[in-house]
Order: structure tokens, then C-alpha cells, then sequence
């Protein structure tokens, strides 16, 4: 069992700052099921990390106990990459932890932050 410190939440935002990114899109859906209003309003919010060091990514995966972890499909010839992976609450979970030390995508994070805190989730 992990106990996450303090400089472990610090080397994930630092890894996070030089491999990772964050995806936060405003869109509309639509579905067939829903009646009267088959569009509606939806928010797609996804952090990941990709790179080729599979215990990194795995020591990720366990150290947050959300998302997923698993190959990266990649074109012939290159090194196998690993990604580990994770998506809107979750995403807010590990947000929350890595923001105070993130330098690049700070403002990334803090987007996903912000986002929850509006709704009464943060």
C-alpha cells in the first residue's frame, strides 16, 4: 500500500508539466434516447501521461487509485509507450493534489478545479 507524501504529489506535477496533458472541452451531445431535448450541454475533461518507462506510469496509477493504465498504440518502429489515464471526477482528484506544484500546466489544472468548484464538487 502507497502513502502518498508530499514530494510524490511534486514529482508527478513536475513529469505531468513535461509529458502530460490536459483535455477540457465544452461541446453539445446528442442523444436519441433523451426526449424533448435530444442536445445538451457537456463538458469532456481528461488528464493523461504518455512515455515509454511502464513502471513510472504504473507507480502513477497506483499512487492515485483512479483512471487507467495501459499500452499506447504506436506506429512501427517505435519504442512501446505506456499511458495512464484519467477522466472528469477523477480528474479533479488528481488536480487537486499535483496543482500546487505544477509550473507549465498550472492553468490547465486550475481549469479543471474551477470547473467542479462551480458545480459544488471541489
Amino acid at each position: 500500500m502507497i502513502h502518498p507524501r508530499q514530494s510524490d504529489y511534486a514529482y508527478v506535477a513536475g513529469l505531468f508539466d513535461g509529458e502530460g496533458s490536459v483535455y477540457f472541452k465544452k461541446t453539445t451531445q446528442k442523444k436519441h434516447q433523451r426526449r424533448g431535448q435530444p442536445v445538451h450541454n457537456v463538458t469532456i475533461i481528461r488528464m493523461e501521461i504518455a512515455m515509454t518507462d511502464k513502471s513510472t506510469l504504473e507507480w502513477c496509477y497506483h499512487l492515485f487509485k483512479r483512471g487507467s493504465f495501459s499500452e499506447r498504440k504506436v506506429k512501427d518502429g517505435y519504442k512501446r509507450q505506456w499511458r495512464w489515464r484519467t477522466a472528469h471526477r477523477d480528474a479533479l482528484h488528481c488536480a487537486k493534489r499535483i496543482y500546487p506544484y505544477s509550473k507549465t500546466k498550472a492553468h490547465h489544472l486550475l481549469k479543471v478545479i474551477h470547473h467542479y468548484r462551480q458545480r459544488g464538487h471541489a
